[in-house]
């Protein structure tokens, strides 16, 4: 049971299965105790990445943190979380969106109406979900995007979109998710304003930062 994340590579080593409870209140135990049994299928993901040692986080391997002084100073820049680990190929103990299910899931046809986008419209991609285990589960499915070639310095991959979707055994959901293409924009600081680049992007489609399933690529005019 925890908040946040700490080092449970011990506890990882040393057992098959790990559930992670958080805190939920007076009745953390029945609660529990109806995902142990198999009354109610586990569908959690992390918010969070857990790092294999504690050097590994930005704050760390940059040497911001304590400070000095009672002074900090942020020096991850936009490379927080998730973003630093994909981006720096630093391999977490678990990362960002991660979290298993009684059941298991089968992607397939990330797909986009159109292939050429401009600043103003949506992006709609859609992606098939297969329950191919025996039990009904909540898949919660992350899409995220990266632009091919940027100018600026950005994360390998950031999350742009998600949904659950409840899905039955042998069934198959279609997902559709939304994203502004505005929501693509880079702050430019030399021109003080918020700028769309132009050119391709790779949208990835998975159940965590690490399990990209399906990718599929636009562009931007």
């Amino acid at each position: 049971m925890g908040g946040a994340p700490y080092d449970i590579s011990k506890i990882k080593k040393n057992n098959h299965t790990i559930v992670w409870s958080w805190y939920n209140g007076s009745e953390n135990g029945n609660a529990l105790a109806d995902v142990l049994i198999g009354k109610v299928n586990p569908s959690g993901k992390l918010p969070f990445t857990f790092p294999a040692e504690l050097k590994d986080s930005p704050a760390h391997a940059l040497d911001a943190y304590p400070g000095e002084n009672l002074q900090e100073t942020y020096k991850e820049g936009i490379l927080v979380g998730y973003r630093w680990f994909d981006t720096k190929k630093i391999e977490p103990l678990y990362c960002f969106g991660y979290g298993l299910s009684y059941t298991d899931y089968q992607y397939s046809g990330l797909q986009t109406p159109k292939k050429a986008y401009k600043r103003g419209e949506n992006i709609l991609a859609t992606i098939k979900i297969k329950n191919t285990g025996k039990y009904a589960g909540k898949e919660t499915v992350q899409l995220y995007i990266s632009k091919v070639g940027s100018a600026v310095e950005r994360p390998e991959k950031e999350l742009k979109a998600f949904k659950k979707v409840l899905v039955a055994p042998g069934a198959t959901a279609v997902v559709s998710m939304n994203i502004p293409v505005t929501d693509l924009a880079y702050y430019d600081v030399k021109a003080g304003k918020w700028v769309v680049e132009p050119g391709k992007y790779k949208l990835m489609a998975g159940t965590s930062s690490r399990g990209i399933r399906e990718t599929a690529e636009i562009t931007v005019n």
